[in-house]
């Protein structure tokens, strides 16, 4: 004898014949969805059965529906988002090593230089190297000057620091702009994915609370039914 999971049961909306546990009571569709349904699919009966890949489809329209009249237009990050949802997938990821992992040797470098030219080590070091080289070029004996006041080498060098150190500062700057840039993006659809998903189990609970009292109230005037008819007999006898 077959149990009720591996009976097969013939979609309202696409007509496949999928097993039981892929499919659902259109009773249990929620007003939102069905209207998506009744407007798609006019053949769809709301006494039937709906296989979940159609209900999930109708409910990425519903939600793009959403979206489309808030914003009035989807980016690619909504579509991303809406492309998760209806694959069940997760959106959170680690900014930090997509990133690390695509590091070049030259980004590597670029980093370092960035990191050490912005402490305070560099700021030390270097006031202390212009120190020694002002001080031996101006109380050393002349013979011994290699850069004598106003210390045009040491000009020189400063120019040369500068110009190199610039723009590996600025290599690294525009990749922490671009990892910036990805973690907003991230945050983004994580943000959004999750509003949709608490609105959506907003919705389903809010139906869930309605068909749970439509059943109260059916079978409050079932036994209502019942004690008239028993009231009945009674006077009878």
């Amino acid at each position: 004898m077959k149990s009720s999971q591996n009976t097969t049961i013939e979609c309202g909306v696409c007509g496949r014949s999928l097993p039981h546990r892929r499919m659902l009571s259109c009773s249990m569709v929620r007003p939102q969805l069905a209207a998506v349904l009744d407007k798609e699919h006019p053949q769809w009966q709301r006494t039937g059965w709906i296989c979940l890949d159609d209900l999930a489809a109708a409910r990425r329209r519903h939600i793009e529906g959403l979206l489309v009249s808030e914003r009035g237009e989807l980016s690619a990050l909504d579509r991303s988002v809406l492309d998760s949802m209806s694959r069940n997938e997760t959106l959170a990821r680690n900014i930090e090593d997509s990133f690390g992992d695509a590091r070049s040797f030259g980004d590597r470098v670029a980093d370092k230089v960035a990191q050490f030219g912005g402490s305070w080590g560099f700021i030390i070091t270097f006031s202390g190297l212009l120190v020694v080289w002002m001080a031996f070029n101006v109380l050393a004996a002349t013979i011994w000057q290699f850069d004598p006041y106003p210390f045009i080498l040491l000009n020189l060098l400063l120019s040369s620091l500068a110009a190199f150190q610039a723009p590996i500062i600025m290599m690294s700057q525009r990749r922490q702009e671009e990892k910036d840039r990805a973690r907003s993006e991230n945050d983004y659809r994580v943000n959004l994915k999750a509003e949709l998903e608490i609105r959506h189990l907003h919705e389903k609970i809010d139906h869930l609370l309605m068909r749970q009292w439509e059943r109260l109230t059916e079978i409050q005037q079932i036994q209502l039914e019942l004690m008239e008819d028993i009231a009945n007999e009674r006077r009878r006898k």
